[in-house]
Formats: structure tokens, C-alpha cells, sequence
């Protein structure tokens, strides 16, 4: 039977309209903020501890399938968001468009694209590898990318900094631990994925009252949401056209294809805010979750449609 509700997106609205309406002190404000980094560095530490060092030298393996995703993820995916950051600044606000960058220049999910590569009966050994690739080089690549383009006052170097202890220092320990307690983790992924799911509420209903504290949604209005709402769609369905069409021109067999199709298109919730939190001031984290929480969703409902139709042609 199919779940009506989605704990992660149904706990993210709530933490959305909580953090929006319901008044916190400054005090609150700032336990809730520790709470959220001890959420973070317990997410990613899990993380190592599942995930297994085999599976990334693996993928390595197969570098056209590999090296295609990294260039989507991380070279053509920030191209299309820089891009249309600059034209929809001017209808969105500076905010906004600062999420819409910001999503450009994340890594992909493991969990949903691997799942969403599964049922469309596509290589999932290959999806393993490429999602673990990306996560790990996302913990590099995308801090250095948000201090090259994205140069405001919101993000430092001492950001990146931040992500190093916060999110790299957790997971180097949970890999260094993983040959011991990696088959355990593994077969109880529930325990990673209810933990995850708790700390991005957390985050996202810490960085709302911090925004709303801050007066940081002054600028929203609701004509902006609509066209953010838009944009995002439309960088979807680019992304979705750019990675089918290039694995036909690259000669991939469609088992290929749908990795690249999935793994090279969605971009991670549970990276991206963790890693905004990280990177950028409080004041402005609330606003540049948005678009990533949105396209969050968008990616979900529209790969989950796309995944059934090529599991039954294929089938």
C-alpha cells in the first residue's frame, strides 16, 4: 500500500509554518541552532558508517558513466544556475535567486536517485557509485564552487571551514569505523534514514525561526514564490533533457542512460541544507532553503513518474 504521507516533506512543511508563526526567543533560537549542528554531524557520521569504500572505487571503474554525472552535476548544472539566477533575479529577489544558484551547485541524492534508477530497471550498482561519488566530491566541490560564484556577504571561506568540521570530519570517522560496523548499518538503513529525516526538520525549522527573527521574508512576496516556482521547473526539465539526450550522443546502453538520467538531475536535501547552515549566515539560511526545498519536491513527483514509465517499457 502506498504511503499517503511523506514524513520528511509532510515534517519540513510543518517545520516551515512552526518556524514562520511561532514566536522563539533569542535563547531558544540558539539552542535550536545547536541542536540542528549536533543533527548535522550525527547525519553525515551515519553516513560513513553505511556507506562502503568498495562502492565508490568500484564506480571508478566506469569512467563515461562517472565522469558524465560529475559534468552534469557539477559543471552544466552551475551554468544553468548562474544563468538563471542573473535573469530571475529581477522577479524573484536577490534571495530567492541566491537558492536557485545555490541548488545549481549541489551534489546528487543517493537514496531517491538510486531508487528512482531501480524501478527503472537501469544499472544500480552504477547509480550506487555515482550518487557516493558525488556526495563525497559534493563535500569539496560544492563549498569551493558557492565561494567562487557566490560572492555576497552570506558565504566565507570560514564556511567552508565549517563544512569541514561539521560534515567531513563526521563522515572520515564513520568511514574509519565502517569496516567494523558497516554490514550492521547496512541492513538497518531505516536507523540512517529516520536520523536524517529528524535533522533536516530540525535545520529547516531552526533556520525559519532564525530568518523570522531576522525579518529576512520582508522582500517575499507571492508573486515571486509563483515564478520561483516556475523557474525551478523548468531547470528540471532542462536538466532531465540535457542528461537523457546527452547519454543517446555519448553511445550509453539505456541501463546507463536512466543512471545519468536520475543521478545527474536531483540534487540532495539532506546535503544541501545541512550544508547552507554551514556556509551561510543564519540570517539568510531560511530563504536559500526554499528553493532548494521546492526543487526537492519537484524532483521527487516528476523522477517518480518518469521511473515508473521506463520500468514498465523496459518491462
Amino acid at each position: 500500500m502506498r504511503k499517503r504521507f511523506d514524513p520528511l516533506i509532510t515534517g519540513i512543511i510543518i517545520a516551515l509554518i512552526a518556524g514562520l508563526f511561532l514566536p522563539v526567543s533569542a535563547r531558544g533560537a540558539s539552542i535550536l541552532s545547536v541542536i540542528a549542528d549536533i543533527g548535522v554531524g550525527t547525519v553525515f557520521l551515519f553516513y560513513g558508517l553505511q556507506l562502503a569504500t568498495r562502492e565508490v572505487i568500484r564506480g571508478l571503474t566506469n569512467i563515461r558513466l562517472q565522469g558524465s554525472i560529475l559534468a552534469m552535476t557539477f559543471v552544466i548544472f552551475p551554468v544553468i544556475g548562474i544563468v538563471s539566477a542573473k535573469i530571475f533575479e529581477p522577479f524573484v529577489g536577490e534571495m530567492f535567486a541566491t537558492g536557485i544558484l545555490y541548488v545549481a551547485l549541489l551534489p546528487s541524492t543517493i537514496q531517491s536517485s538510486v531508487t528512482f534508477v531501480s524501478i527503472a530497471r537501469g544499472n544500480v550498482a552504477g547509480a550506487v557509485a555515482a550518487a557516493t561519488i558525488s556526495n563525497v566530491a559534493g563535500m569539496f566541490l560544492t563549498p569551493l564552487l558557492v565561494l567562487i560564484f557566490m560572492d555576497m556577504g552570506g558565504a566565507s571561506t570560514g564556511g567552508f571551514t565549517s563544512v569541514l568540521y561539521k560534515l567531513l570530519l563526521p563522515f572520515i570517522v564513520g568511514q574509519l569505523l565502517q569496516p567494523f560496523v558497516g554490514d550492521w548499518m547496512r541492513a538497518r538503513r531505516h536507523i540512517t534514514k529516520r536520523i536524517d529525516t529528524t535533522a533536516i526538520i530540525i535545520v529547516v525549522f531552526s533556520a525559519v525561526v532564525k530568518a523570522t527573527r531576522d525579518n529576512a521574508w520582508s522582500s517575499v512576496t507571492l508573486g515571486g514564490f509563483i515564478v520561483l516556482f516556475v523557474v525551478l521547473s523548468a531547470i528540471l526539465a532542462l536538466a532531465l533533457g540535457i542528461t537523457w539526450y546527452g547519454g543517446r550522443a555519448l553511445k550509453m546502453d539505456d541501463r546507463d542512460r536512466i543512471v545519468t538520467l536520475f543521478c545527474g538531475t536531483t540534487k540532495s536535501l539532506a546535503t544541501g541544507i545541512p550544508m547552507a547552515k554551514a556556509l551561510f549566515d543564519p540570517a539568510i539560511v531560511g530563504a536559500i532553503a526554499v528553493p532548494v526545498i521546492i526543487f526537492h519536491q519537484l524532483q521527487l513527483t516528476v523522477s517518480a513518474v518518469i521511473a515508473r514509465r521506463l520500468g514498465a517499457t523496459r518491462e
